[in-house]
């Protein structure tokens, strides 16, 4: 049969995607690209063409229908694609250290010549991705090596079904109206599924389109209690992988000649080392900590003002806090929500692309096949209406199939091809919000707004890079830390006013969203903006421990770190490590610290614009169009701190940051 993962056509032909068409075309796939790189180790020579390009060729066709195949587990997982997954995912691992670990690879990569600074980076990249492949170890260590990648390779994949298990597993139905008092419409409406809204019953989980507004808004503490306890401690067996992924992890690091997992993962990242990543989470901490302070003790008087008797809960912080913005700012959630409902938004978002980067962004359903019939697929144009990319937008919950969270992945990057063509990049965004209700509408709380954005901005990385060598082109070669730049530069442009009132309009009035209202959102930006702080900062505390030296008990480390910087927000039963899956089943070991390091220059980057006024629309776009060709076009063909410098003339520094949360 023809193989839907490589298709003729230009894109993936996901409705002939099936566990059994993967199961006859894998192994082709595999043959082929064993074959070739037996090959090429024959005959390759020392030039771009003779040993990059032609190991690129030999590689692609199998390692896109792997990446068809991760992308279907994350999607619409299944027991067959887990199945198909289980079957071959050590044949993948063994081949891909089987390119890793080729002297002959090796060599020709340090003797080909760079003709280019950009083949230069490629170049160095590959000779260092080898060495950490484990390419110089002595056999038996390297065979051991190779044991450790295919059981971390097995562990992070169940680690991961553990957690989806785990998810779909809990359900609480609620019968009593009384049970679901204070809950907004639209989520009452989610829960109840076919029934009646006001009358149930109500279906509660702990996926995050529920449990987040729910934990906000329910009155029923008692409820709330058992969602947390049951969150809290989901996927218990994972303790076990934990601890197995933490050894392996130490035992890799040493094999190669690191003291840490955490000096590893360093090497290849911007941050230097351990100790300045430490000395960036000790400033912030230090600016986040007198003030959570102060946040908590306001949300405890708040409470106690309104009536709440005893110590606050960890199960009722996210009430009391919605509360006490609710009044501070005089806006509910559900209110604002009533202005963001998806496809204005989307639209918005789209134009905000245009007037920052002169991209227009259109509809292209017809084109492509899609794995479910919410998919949506969109043509991206320059400014010469030249078509330069593709992207699907998969926005709704599926907690029955689909992980939790959003991301952005990729299925092709750029690429100037020796026939004078170019590979048009190929992106996914997904996200995790309440499918529409009744009436049609997918109305948005603003923190998935936000997440939109952020999502977004990875994904304008990708498409619009102008690198012609797919090695370094898109999110290519960009060093783990600063990944997270554009995707959190887009954040920014979430309260901006122009950007706001293009997209901000009322689901049944249309009108724009009035500007009292806008400017309390604004001004409820930074609410508890240090206590936030100090959450993500605790996380990355938590991985750089975990992964420096890894304890007896990861369990009693993360009490320790979490009373630090969150005392009082979790309970002694809490296993908030079996479902880190950033860390544990995702690519942020001893990297999670990433996303603060982005952070401080994404929002320097943004103070470019805050600086030249906002409301001089002839600077937004002249400095958009200079980030555009810094941050979007250069992808990972120059280093990031290099990228940086010229956007921006300098080094980046923490007081954007600072002054943009409230901390200075």
């Amino acid at each position: 049969m023809r193989n839907p993962f490589y298709p003729v056509a230009e894109f993936p032909d996901f409705t002939a995607m099936t566990p059994d068409a993967a199961a006859e075309a894998l192994p082709r796939l595999l043959a082929d690209a064993k074959a070739s790189v037996d090959a090429l180790e024959e005959r390759a020579s020392p030039t771009w063409d003779g040993f990059v390009r032609a190991l690129d060729t030999a590689t692609r066709p199998l390692w896109e229908a792997w990446g068809c195949v991760s992308h279907l587990l994350s999607v619409a997982n299944s027991e067959p694609w887990r199945n198909v997954q289980e079957k071959y995912q050590q044949d993948m691992v063994a081949f891909s250290l089987r390119v890793g670990q080729s002297r002959r690879f090796y060599e020709l990569a340090k003797a080909t010549p760079a003709e280019t600074p950009v083949r230069k980076r490629i170049l160095a990249k590959m000779v260092r991705g080898a060495e950490l492949a484990g390419v110089a170890l002595p056999p038996g260590k390297q065979e051991r090596f190779n044991a450790i990648q295919a059981e971390l390779a097995q562990l992070s994949n169940d680690f991961r079904n553990s957690v989806i298990d785990a998810t779909r597993a809990f359900k609480l139905v609620l019968t009593n109206p009384v049970e679901v008092e204070g809950l907004p419409a639209q989520l009452k409406a989610m829960l109840a599924g076919a029934g009646d809204p006001e009358k149930g019953p109500w279906t509660v989980t702990v996926e995050d389109a529920v449990y987040i507004p729910f934990m906000k808004h329910s009155c029923n503490r008692p409820v709330r209690e058992a969602l947390f306890r049951a969150r809290a401690t989901r996927a218990p067996e994972n303790t076990a992988r934990i601890d197995r992924i933490l050894a392996l992890r130490k035992e890799q690091a040493a094999l190669l000649g690191f003291a840490t997992y955490a000096d590893l993962s360093l090497a290849e990242k911007c941050a230097p080392s351990v100790a300045a990543v430490d000395k960036m989470i000790a400033d912030l901490a230090a600016a986040s900590k007198p003030v959570a302070a102060r946040e908590e003790a306001d949300l405890a008087a708040f409470a106690a003002a309104e009536g709440f008797a005893g110590e606050l809960q960890p199960w009722d912080r996210a009430f009391w806090a919605e509360r006490q913005r609710e009044k501070k700012y005089s806006y509910s959630e559900d209110e604002l929500s009533q202005y963001f409902n998806l496809p204005v938004v989307l639209n918005g978002l789209f134009k905000l692309a245009e007037r920052l980067f002169g991209v227009a962004i259109e509809p292209a359903d017809w084109t492509a096949p899609v794995w479910h019939k919410d998919v949506r697929f969109f043509r991206v144009y320059d400014e010469f209406r030249t078509p330069v990319a593709h992207f699907y937008f998969d926005p709704y919950s599926r907690p029955e199939t689909k992980s939790g969270g959003a991301w952005m992945n990729e299925f092709r990057a750029r690429e100037l091809r020796p026939d004078g063509t170019v590979a048009r990049p190929l992106a996914v965004v997904c996200c995790n919000q309440a499918l529409p209700d009744a009436k049609g509408r997918a109305l948005m709380r603003f923190s998935e707004v936000e997440t939109l954005f952020h999502e977004f901005g990875h994904a304008l990385q990708h498409m619009l890079t102008k690198v012609d060598d797919v090695g370094a082109s898109g999110l290519n070669l960009i060093e783990w830390d600063a990944v997270e730049v554009a995707s959190q530069f887009m954040e920014n442009w979430c309260l901006d006013t122009a950007t706001v009132k293009s997209f901000a309009r009322h689901v049944e009035t249309n009108e724009a969203i009035p500007g009292t209202l806008l400017k309390r959102v604004r001004a409820a930006k930074n609410y508890r903006a240090a206590t936030a702080s100090l959450r993500q900062l605790s996380f990355a505390t938590l991985d750089m421990q975990l992964h420096v030296s890894p304890p007896a008990d990861p369990n009693a480390l993360k009490d320790r770190v979490f009373a630090e910087y969150m005392p009082g927000a979790t309970i002694p039963e809490d296993r908030f490590l079996n479902a880190f899956t950033h860390i544990f089943a995702g690519g942020y070991a001893a990297g999670y610290y990433g996303y603060k390091w982005s952070e401080v220059m994404s929002a320097d980057v943004f103070g470019a614009f805050e600086e030249a006024g906002l409301d001089d629309e002839d600077a937004v776009r002249r400095i958009g169009r200079r980030y555009r060709d810094t941050f979007l076009a250069l992808g990972g063909s120059v280093d990031p701190m290099e990228v940086f410098a010229r956007f921006r003339g300098r080094a980046p520094t923490i007081d954007a940051l600072l002054r943009q949360t409230g901390l200075k």
